[in-house]
């Protein structure tokens, strides 16, 4: 290939050009002789979600980040002229100023991230014999199902009134976590009666149409399994997040840290990067504070996990005499690979659109997933999504003139790379950089036959594989969604966020659902715990 730096053994030191840092602090061996009413591991939208309402409240808030940047899956990076998101592609419920999840949004950043609509068919679905596109609005959506889908109307209604049940009753399960006598439970029993099946059981019993089906769960990449294996609690959550369409954050995700830590800055608290902790420290059955990577050790009376159940227990616990949950009952989501793709023409020229474009081999999701990660990475993606983040923020143009980028996304098995486990980020040698570029190949193959106006275009080309985000967002095997959303992870019922660890909370999208938004209010779940309120409350 003739790209400019596609092959990414041309990359120089990659830390002389990353941007520089604005956000964030540098660790000092003095910040141990200062005192923290709570240390937040991990500075992903939970943790930073956390330490804002804690420091509302009163509290001084220690957030560590071993990454050296702030946000988690909301951070970005550059390269050159182009900058991309890592985990961002669109967010549903900010439209409206009154809705529950912006008001939390303007909460925890003092109301200073503002979001751009995306196009009002923010996600379109291209199958072999049709495109689909959705138009935001919940009529518009239903409209368009009964046009494709005529002789499906009851079907289409029932669906949206189990969207409807499944978003009213799962309030009761979530609020369960948190303060269990005060839940209602009869909507909690008929949250698990639809959370307990997969989106394709339920989904099933309502029409025989495979097509119908396949596109009503065409947006299963957003929660990592296909519908013969997600719950359909998780599926439902994320189709009726997206009705009133997709938004961005004006400037990009790095806003999401850009405007948060401020918070958290003004109430004493502090946030450190480049720092890794390596133990929390428990003492006769209580969390008193972590050990470092370095060998230091800090103390407060709260210790706040935001780095998923398989890193709290199986690292930051794994000496520690307690009692463990079942691990064994849940398991990780599956690693992706996502090539970061730069033009130099602005997508106006280019005439992009910034819908979303979900493309499946087939209307049968199961299959299409099943032959995608058994035939190893030398197959063709059955399955792939691609955004267009330049073009869905209004201020890009101003901060990169005559330039567009695009991200496609793909599945990805961690064990595809398991020979080069051991390896180091940017050390893993020529045959690994050759893989990559094959990988990327066939991800641009897909790119030109649906968006053919950037064929012989690509200035950059950038792919990241699960070995990339074990060694930069620290999940054992790359998963992008941590625990796997299967019926059976919304069975157990020790995933919320206190643990039988006196004064050790979890928080993150292991006690939610995946997603920044679910994120998010893990962290409104899991300061509720820790203040025996509904911290909501104390929100305009």
């Amino acid at each position: 290939m003739n790209y400019r730096k596609l092959r990414t053994w041309r990359l120089i030191s990659i830390t002389k050009r990353i941007n520089k840092m604005d956000i964030g602090n540098s660790y000092n061996p003095r910040i141990a002789q200062e005192k923290f009413d709570a240390i937040i591991i991990g500075s992903g939208i939970s943790g930073l979600g956390t330490a804002v309402f804690l420091s509302k409240a009163g509290k001084r808030v220690l957030v560590l980040e071993k990454h050296f940047k702030i946000g988690g899956y909301t951070h970005t990076f550059k390269r050159d002229d182009y900058e991309w998101d890592v985990g961002v592609h669109y967010i549903g419920e900010v439209g409206r100023k009154n809705s529950l999840v912006r008001r939390v949004f303007d909460y925890v950043s003092d109301g200073n991230l503002k979001w751009a609509s995306m196009d009002d068919v923010y996600d379109r679905f291209i199958f072999p014999d049709k495109s689909y596109g959705l138009t935001a609005g919940r009529e518009n959506f239903i409209a368009g199902l009964n046009d494709w889908f005529p002789k499906e109307r009851n079907a289409i209604v029932r669906y949206m009134e189990l969207l409807d049940e499944a978003a009213h009753s799962g309030r009761a399960f979530y609020a369960k976590k948190v303060m269990p006598l005060l839940a209602n439970p009869l909507a909690v029993r008929k949250y698990m009666k639809l959370a307990s099946r997969t989106a394709k059981a339920v989904i099933s019993d309502l029409t025989s149409d495979e097509k119908l089906l396949g596109v009503l769960t065409s947006q299963w990449g957003d929660c990592g399994l296909p519908p013969g294996q997600i719950s359909f609690g998780i599926m439902a959550g994320i189709a009726r997040h997206y009705l009133e369409g997709g938004f961005y954050p004006v400037g990009g995700s790095r806003r999401f840290a850009e405007t948060i830590v401020p918070v958290i800055e003004q109430s004493g608290g502090t946030v450190i990067v480049n720092t890794g902790v390596d133990e929390i420290i428990v003492r006769n059955g209580i969390a008193v504070g972590v050990r470092l990577e370095n060998g230091d050790e800090l103390s407060a009376p709260l210790i706040i996990s935001s780095a998923g159940v398989a890193n709290t227990y199986g690292k930051f616990l794994r000496t520690a005499e307690i009692s463990r949950p079942p691990l064994t009952k849940v398991e990780p989501s599956n690693g992706y690979i996502c090539l970061h793709i730069g033009i130099k023409e602005s997508a106006k020229a280019l005439g992009l659109q910034n819908s979303n474009l979900w493309v499946h081999a087939s209307y049968d999701h199961d299959q299409n997933y099943n032959d995608h990660l058994n035939g190893g990475m030398t197959s063709t993606p059955r399955s792939a999504f691609i955004s267009f983040p330049s073009a869905k923020d209004p201020t890009w143009d101003e901060q990169h003139p005559n330039r567009c980028t695009i991200e496609i996304v793909t599945l990805a098995a961690y064990d595809w790379f398991k020979q080069w486990e051991g390896t180091e980020w940017k050390k893993r040698g020529t045959e690994y950089l050759e893989k990559k570029e094959e990988l990327s190949e066939g991800l641009l193959n897909i790119l030109y036959e649906h968006v053919p106006e950037v064929r012989g275009k690509v200035d950059y080309a950038e792919l990241s594989t699960p070995l990339t985000t074990r060694d930069l967002a620290n999940y054992p095997r790359g998963e992008l969604y941590g625990l796997a959303h299967t019926p059976e992870r919304f069975q157990q019922k020790w995933l919320r966020p206190k643990t039988s660890v006196k004064n050790l909370y979890l928080t993150g999208q292991d006690i939610i659902s995946a997603g920044v938004t679910g994120a998010l209010f893990a962290g409104v779940l899991t300061t509720s715990a820790i203040l025996k309120k509904n911290v909501m409350k104390a929100m305009p």
